[in-house]
């Protein structure tokens, strides 16, 4: 399995303290406008990777709920996010937000840190893809 990336967190200016920010938006779209925000977002999404401190832009569409989107995107630090929330791309954004038939779902969660696939194997006790247990393997 390969490695994830990681890219290290920007410090906070106020505090020292070295995070990420990742920020969600899910909004709900009226059937007719579904497709044109895929569009609009989906246009941008290239752009928005190539911004200066963007880690990660991705957009989903809910399997249960398919009038839902959520673009989400990982940013290195609030410099970068801010920088982005200013930009031309995020009022297009924003156009696509106030489509939405009920108020959108925003967050912007500060990430101190983060584990990966260590904490599976710590918590469930493999290694070398042995089981400390002798019960059935989940599929």
């Amino acid at each position: 399995m390969p490695k994830p990336k990681w890219v290290r967190p920007a410090a906070d200016d106020k505090t020292g303290v070295e995070f990420r920010i990742h920020a969600t938006i899910r909004m709900l779209l009226p059937a007719g406008k579904r497709k044109e925000a895929l569009i609009i977002i989906g246009s941008m999404i290239e752009r928005i990777k190539l911004e200066e401190g963007c880690i990660s832009c991705r957009l989903y569409q809910d399997v249960l709920e398919k009038r839902a989107l959520m673009l989400e995107e990982m940013w290195t630090g609030e410099t970068a996010l801010h920088q982005h929330l200013r930009s031309a791309d995020f009022r297009n954004v924003l156009l696509v937000v106030e489509m939405a038939s009920e108020p959108p779902e925003i967050r912007f969660d500060r990430i101190s840190s983060s584990t990966g696939i260590n904490t599976i194997v710590g918590v469930r006790g493999e290694t070398d893809g042995s089981r400390s247990d002798s019960g059935p393997s989940p599929l």
